[in-house]
């Protein structure tokens, strides 16, 4: 899959082809239903098939002091494009310029001029331009005139509503990831380079991949059974502490997963961790000998954990 920028010029063989366009952070089943029906058109016309993102999200801008609420990065999205069957996804610098760019204007430049859009797919509820004047409706007319169609998606909803990001971090929040995952298709996943610590998982017999959190949304803190995934494609099982480490000063914000039956050097490597399951919430526990008791009994309980999983994906 090819990424594009939106600045530079649009290769001939992606000009024409149906657009799914929208911020599609978390890539989770209501977004995945845009971008299956722009891939499935696409398919069937002959034509390519294009996601059109944007980075950062429009939250970020508006708001910069917002606390961290990502629930995929860039790269991430663009996997999940890719993996989903799009030739190309153009990921739009979101700035000043672009948040005052009235949505006529944003129709124009970017989706019939550099893109030559022939159909353009967005969910229902999707808005764009300035002062959100732009809406899946309105994008049909604007069509009329510059050349595409377009078309608006239902919700996917499930026995608790609709599947949205706000559903999906509120059940982070709550430590519930089996309904995280759900409404993702997938688990909740924290990518990160792997970090050199202060040594004290290593000292008490379990070392652990330290992943500072980023822009990622944060989930309960607290003690997770997780599976990670190293660049090289392995897949390995583990328990997690996601928090601030009550334990030990300075506080500071990190994912530490202990791999089960692994003992290669990680620092500097790039990893992924699904958050599988969550066991309990962090604690303050009267010396490092109950502390070791409880991770050994954590230890147990992931493996139990990830063994009634779903497997890894």
């Amino acid at each position: 899959m090819e990424r594009l920028d939106g600045g530079s010029a649009i290769p001939a063989a992606l000009r024409g082809g149906v657009v799914a366009l929208g911020n599609f952070d978390g890539v989770h089943r209501g977004h995945q239903a845009v971008v299956g029906a722009a891939v499935t058109r696409a398919r069937a016309t002959g034509r390519p098939a294009i996601v059109c993102t944007f980075d950062p999200h429009p939250v970020r801008h508006f708001n910069p002091d917002a606390p961290p609420f990502q629930l995929t990065s860039v790269d991430q999205r663009l996997a999940l494009f890719a993996a989903a069957g799009a030739d190309a996804a153009m990921v739009l610098h979101f700035d000043t310029a672009m948040a005052a760019m009235p949505a006529a204007d944003f129709a124009a430049v970017y989706l019939a001029d550099r893109l030559g859009a022939d159909h353009i797919v967005t969910g229902r509820d999707f808005t764009f331009g300035r002062g959100r004047g732009g809406s899946a409706q309105s994008l049909a007319a604007l069509g009329a005139d510059l050349g595409f169609t377009a078309e608006a998606v239902a919700s996917v909803a499930d026995g608790a509503g609709v599947v949205s990001s706000s559903r999906i971090r509120t059940a982070l929040i709550e430590g519930d990831c089996e309904a995280a995952a759900a409404m993702l298709t997938r688990p909740y996943r924290i990518a990160g380079i792997v970090e050199h610590g202060d040594k004290r998982g290593r000292a008490i017999g379990y070392p652990t991949a330290n992943l500072g959190l980023g822009d990622y949304q944060r989930p309960a803190y607290g003690i997770y059974a997780v599976r990670g995934h190293l660049a090289d494609g392995r897949v390995l099982g583990g328990v997690a502490n996601l928090g601030i480490r009550p334990m030990f000063d300075p506080p500071r914000e990190l994912l530490e997963p202990y791999f089960f039956d692994f003992a290669e050097d990680l620092y500097g490597q790039r990893v992924e961790v699904d958050l599988i399951s969550f066991i309990r919430p962090e604690a303050r526990f009267e010396g490092l000998e109950a502390l070791v008791r409880q991770i050994d009994a954590d230890a147990a309980e992931a493996r139990a954990r990830l063994a009634a999983a779903p497997a890894a994906g």
